[in-house]
């Protein structure tokens, strides 16, 4: 049997854990992938510029460059970094409902522009999703070295030079002879801004297709951006920036997305699945070519991982919008907070509304815990007591100490396990407001104008530390070690510095669950206080 000293100790111990957990996540974050995505963003764009003519190959796929132009090397990393496709490049503007989509006079889509008034950039324009340098969606490139060469000199024919599908679905075929061999794709707009496109070469020329590089709209610290894809027996792999080394076949995919934090690039096909191959590029990260053959049929979309637009093309698609390892936990709480902002109307009382009900639902746990801690504050005199009396015979002093727990109804690990079983349940609150784009543009109270962003005042994150400050002062503490006190002390402060560039969606969710575990240990403090006073 371990002695008590023992017990108490690995009691405070996992408590100091369970915190530290908290402020080694947040600071790992800030401190740590902030700056090295920093500097592989900037790496990229020097590699661009230095190996322009330079891309990985696939199975005699020919090297070409990424973006199927001639590079200025004279041009600057920030110009070649521009959004801007000019439009002696473009052959077909499609207009549907949601987006425009630019295609170019090598049939790749340049450009996507989101045309709903929410989704607007720092400078008040409309947000484009990719960069005019970038690998781009719907490139083809040919097995056939010679038919490849060939392929990025010739210009596409369009069957129409302007597009409108925004309230019917609209066909365009893009044709390009190559002498021997025509590329053709047939592509059917719809009103909802997604396609279906048929590839198909003659001469049984073998190509592959892929899905570009990702939108480049928010690529942060906080989310993860990357390539996702989804295999016939529903297993999903994450590849993120940076962390593909080499090159990985696949069969069996029914859907690859390219995404940022809340914009993707996405080709499905969930009656045939696709094959594909995975490169790395300059900066390991990953790229996705489609194996056509000589043709090949599949759906498109790109723009905002918004749930329900996802869900309207196919439920699967829903599983474009990447949780992390909590999903099973976050992906109901997501649809929960949907149904209940179906009835609110606003965001920012969805989130306080689920904060209450999440805190309800934990409230036995949370019950346990807090009573645990009171009983123990209690007793911590005649546990000091015992430590003293027996302090040359551990095993006498763990004896006693037992026969205390058992006599009171005390359990010393009771105060920290609750706490430990509520951290999946915050990390899946963590990465759904954190993957939530329709938090983007919604409005709270007064100040907050948009729930995706930081706290543009710092008000969310200064009432959070305070109500941390407050719900530490009336939580009974039993720590006689005088640096975990100090380290208990120093947390609301450090959880405030961190939370003042969190998006305020998710600084609310803090600040009310602070609120409502104050209220909890308020009562039960009242309890005991009560019960301390009958006996008297």
């Amino acid at each position: 049997m371990n002695n008590m000293n023992q017990n108490n100790g690995m009691q405070k111990r996992m408590l100091i854990m369970t915190l530290v957990v908290f402020v080694f996540f947040l600071a790992y974050e800030f401190l740590v992938l902030k700056p090295q995505k920093e500097a592989k963003a900037e790496a990229a764009k020097q590699e661009q510029i230095k190996n322009a003519n330079n891309t990985p190959t696939v199975e005699g796929m020919v090297q070409t460059d990424v973006s199927g132009n001639p590079v200025d090397m004279s041009k600057s990393v920030e110009a070649l970094s521009t959004k801007a496709i000019a439009s002696s490049n473009i052959v077909t503007v499609v207009k549907t409902a949601k987006n425009i989509i630019e295609i170019d006079t090598l049939g790749r889509i340049a450009q996507v522009t989101l045309s709903e008034e929410k989704y607007k950039d720092e400078d008040g324009k409309q947000i484009k999703l990719f960069e005019a340098n970038q690998l781009r969606p719907l490139e083809v490139r040919f097995a056939d070295t010679n038919v490849n060469n060939k392929a990025f000199k010739v210009a596409v024919t369009s069957s129409n030079k302007n597009v409108d599908a925004s309230k019917t679905k609209q066909e365009l075929v893009l044709t390009q002879n190559l002498g021997e061999t025509v590329l053709t794709k047939k592509f059917t707009f719809y009103p909802d801004g997604h396609y279906d496109l048929s590839t198909s070469t003659t001469n049984g020329k073998k190509f592959f297709i892929t899905n570009g590089f990702r939108p480049n709209v928010l690529a942060d610290m906080y989310a993860d951006h990357g390539l996702y894809l989804k295999q016939n027996d529903g297993v999903m792999e994450l590849t993120e920036d940076g962390d593909l080394d080499k090159t990985k076949n696949y069969t069996g995919i029914k859907f690859v997305s390219n995404f940022d934090r809340y914009y993707a690039t996405v080709i499905y096909n969930f009656e045939r699945s696709l094959a594909l191959s995975l490169m790395p590029d300059a900066e390991s990260n990953p790229q996705a070519f489609i194996h056509g053959n000589d043709n090949i049929t599949f759906s498109g979309y790109a723009g905002p991982k918004n749930f329900k637009d996802l869900k309207a093309l196919n439920p699967e698609l829903t599983d474009v919008i990447e949780y992390g390892w909590f999903t099973f936990i976050a992906k109901p709480m997501f649809i929960l907070l949907q149904f209940i902002q179906s009835y609110v109307g606003n965001w920012g009382w969805t989130i306080v509304i689920l904060t209450i009900l999440v805190k309800l639902v934990l409230y036995p746990l949370s019950y346990k815990g807090m009573v645990s801690m009171n009983k123990l504050k209690e007793l911590a005199p005649k546990m000091k007591e015992i430590q003293t009396k027996y302090k040359d015979d551990k095993q006498k002093q763990s004896m006693h100490m037992m026969e205390l727990y058992k006599k009171h109804g005390a359990n010393p690990m009771g105060g920290c396990l609750p706490l430990i079983l509520q951290i999946p349940v915050f990390f899946a609150i963590y990465r759904v407001l954190l993957n939530a784009i329709e938090l983007k543009g919604a409005e709270f109270i007064f100040w907050i104008n948009d729930l995706a962003e930081m706290d543009p005042y710092f008000v969310l994150p200064i009432l959070m530390g305070a109500s941390m400050y407050l719900q530490q002062r009336i939580t009974p503490n039993t720590m006689q070690d005088e640096m975990q006190k100090k380290i208990f002390q120093m947390l609301p402060v450090v959880f405030t510095f961190f939370f003042l560039w969190f998006p305020a969606g998710l600084t609310l969710y803090w600040f009310i669950n602070n609120v409502f575990t104050i209220s909890q240990q308020y009562y039960i403090n009242k309890l005991f206080d009560k019960k301390r006073a009958a006996k008297k």
